[in-house]
Formats: structure tokens, sequence, C-alpha cells
């Protein structure tokens, strides 16, 4: 049986989400951000990223981490994608046409949506969107997702999903990474066909069961 290491209040939500949608048994290990603790290294420490259990499973000290026999997969994405790939039916490729796209799709997440959607988020959870600094620093991050998200709005407007037109590991990637924008309401609604799309991804009962999950560990 897989093992997934990471809590939910981390990138390992992506794998999460998908292995609920594929109803898919797996061995959960909560590995926490030692920068969440007040003291990572102190003996009776909750199991963290500097914990030298878990730097034997991942050196780089970072979640999530998968081990599914020999191999041993330290990129969410990559995570996500092997997992659609090798058990996820429907979910992942069909033929290789549809595994380029979900590759391409998910270079796009990771590329140009994740790192300025994350600061938005950062930037929002820390209050800066109620000083002229932090508003500035969000709009050049706006600017910086108008781009692939008039690409993908594009694609939307005549697509119900991004690949096959059906549910794929493909969605799954993207939401994730564009989820951490929705604090910028007005940058989402500036995409109706993005926006209902992101709604119909988060409307999943996969999505749900891990949301809930999530909100259930200690911020």
């Amino acid at each position: 049986m897989p093992t997934l290491y990471g809590v939910f209040r981390s990138r390992a939500s992506r794998p999460v989400w998908l292995m609920y949608e594929l109803d898919m048994a797996f061995d959960h290990v909560p590995v926490i951000q030692a920068y969440r603790l007040p003291q990572a290294s102190a003996p009776d420490a909750q199991l963290n990223t500097t914990s030298a259990a878990f730097l034997q499973v991942n050196p780089q000290g970072q979640i999530p981490a998968y081990v599914e026999g020999d191999l041993t997969l330290t990129e969410s994405l990559a995570i996500t994608n092997h997992i659609a790939r090798t058990r996820g039916g429907d979910l992942g490729p069909r033929t290789p046409a549809e595994q380029a796209l979900i590759d391409q799709w998910t270079l796009l997440a990771v590329t140009a949506v994740e790192g300025p959607a994350l600061e938005i988020q950062n930037i929002v959870g820390a209050g800066g969107d109620q000083t002229p600094e932090g508003q500035g620093a969000i709009a050049i991050c706006a600017e910086k997702l108008r781009r692939p998200l008039k690409r993908l709005e594009t694609h939307l407007a005549a697509h119900s999903h991004l690949v096959g037109d059906r549910f794929t590991v493909a969605d799954l990637n993207l939401a994730e990474c564009l989820r951490y924008a929705q604090g910028h309401r007005t940058l989402i609604a500036e995409f109706p066909a993005v926006q209902a799309w992101l709604a119909a991804c988060h409307a999943r009962p996969a999505f749900q069961r891990m949301w809930t999950a999530r909100l259930a560990e200690p911020a």
C-alpha cells in the first residue's frame, strides 16, 4: 500500500484529493512543516520536516513525499500525475496525446500560476491587502496571472474541462494551484469560464472531503 507523508495543510492536499477521487487506500503519515512548531528539534516534537526519520524519506525536508514500493516521489504534481497515469482510470490519460496535454497544463500550473497565486494568498493572509504596499504587490501578481488566465478562459469557453472534456488530473493540478489566488475575487471574476470551472472542481465530493479534513487540522 502506498504511503503519503504530509499534513493536509500543505501541498499534500493535491495527492490526497486525487486518492479520494479514486477511493484509493493509502497509509497517511502526518508530517508537519518544521516552521509551524515552536521547537521542531525538541525530543518530544511532532514528526516534522526536520525529523531524522522523515529526512530518510526526503533529504530535502519538504512535504509531501509518496512511497510506493521502491519508488519515492517528492514533488506533489509528480505524485498526482504518477497516480493518475498508473491507477487513475479516466482521471488519467487515455492516449499519449492526452498524457502530453496533462503534462502541458500541469507545467503551466506550476510555472505560470502557482507562484503569483501563492504570493497573493500570503499577502492577503498577512493582512497586506489593507496596505498600499500590499495592494501594489497584489496588483503585480494579478497582472502576472492574467496572461495564463486568458489562455485558460479561451479554452474553457469551448470545453468543459482541460483534457478530453472530462475531469482529469490536469484539472485537479491546475485548480489546486489557482486556489491560492481566490482571495483576489475581482481577478477571478474577470474570467467567468475559469470561475465556473474552478467552482465545479471545488464542488466535487472528493475535494470537499479533503477540504473538511484540512480545516479540521490546527492552522
